[in-house]
């Protein structure tokens, strides 16, 4: 198997067995860009406390591939339940329009 196809199959195991998966440039904590900061805001205000953040700046297999898992070219990438919902922007207007906390609470009901 090759790089790539290894990198897809890692990303596609991590999207679909965590409800809520940000890929990011840096942490939560310390985000390394301010699109990244914002969507792990957006996540936080939406009363989300616990979810898998992928650091693509530390993880090369994201990095490189995750624009070919989902044909989506910039990041962050917010997946739920195995779905790519958009990055920041797209997060604050679904935000604002209360879609993305119905969408949050499907994605982490038991």
């Amino acid at each position: 198997m090759d790089e790539k196809q290894i990198a897809l199959d890692i990303i596609k195991k991590t999207v679909t067995e965590n409800p809520i998966v940000l890929y990011m440039k840096g942490t939560p904590q310390f985000p390394q860009c301010g699109f990244s900061g914002r969507a792990a805001q957006v996540l936080k205000a939406c009363g989300v406390t616990k979810f898998v953040a992928v650091n693509v700046l530390e993880d090369a297999g994201a990095w490189n591939y995750l624009k070919f898992y989902a044909d989506f070219p910039t990041f962050p990438q917010l997946y739920l339940k195995g779905e790519l919902i958009g990055g920041s922007d797209i997060m604050m207007s679904m935000y604002e329009q209360g879609e993305l906390q119905k969408l949050i609470a499907d994605a982490t009901a038991q």
